[in-house]
């Protein structure tokens, strides 16, 4: 991928991103609490996409994104352990937002998983401008 369409890349990830939790907020606020869920999921999975963007990595499903992030990033000490273990979660808390009706979700995991999402995307953010991915 050439500098110009990695640029592109990382501006539209980023982009899905802002969407997805300004869907994830409008749908707490409408007590859509599981789909809120879903979309906070979403809203990090984009980051980590962008994430591998810069490293020119296009995995080809949810769990590869989680899979490249751990050995491109977790592993070599980038970002702590504790990030991969959020994504892993909130992996599996969207799985269950989605397919799983009985499963049910609190405003408090809502706020709760917000803030856990957010902390991981502001390190990637940061990554990114530490790294001239991004502008501040």
């Amino acid at each position: 991928m050439n500098v110009k369409n990695k640029e592109r890349a990382v501006s539209e990830e980023l982009e899905r991103a802002a969407a997805a939790m300004q869907a994830a907020d409008l749908m707490f606020d409408h007590d859509l609490i599981s789909d809120a869920v879903s979309k906070l999921y979403y809203y990090l999975l984009y980051h980590l996409r962008v994430l591998l963007i810069t490293r020119d990595l296009e995995p080809r499903s949810n769990e590869g994104v989680l899979r490249l992030f751990g050995l491109h990033f977790i592993k070599e000490g980038i970002f702590p352990a504790g990030h991969s273990h959020i994504v892993s979660r909130m992996m599996k808390y969207r799985e269950e937002a989605d397919y799983n009706p009985s499963y049910t979700f609190t405003e408090k995991d809502y706020t709760d998983f917000r803030g856990e999402v957010i902390s991981v995307s502001e390190d990637v953010k940061s990554y990114l401008i530490k790294n001239h991915f991004l502008s501040e």
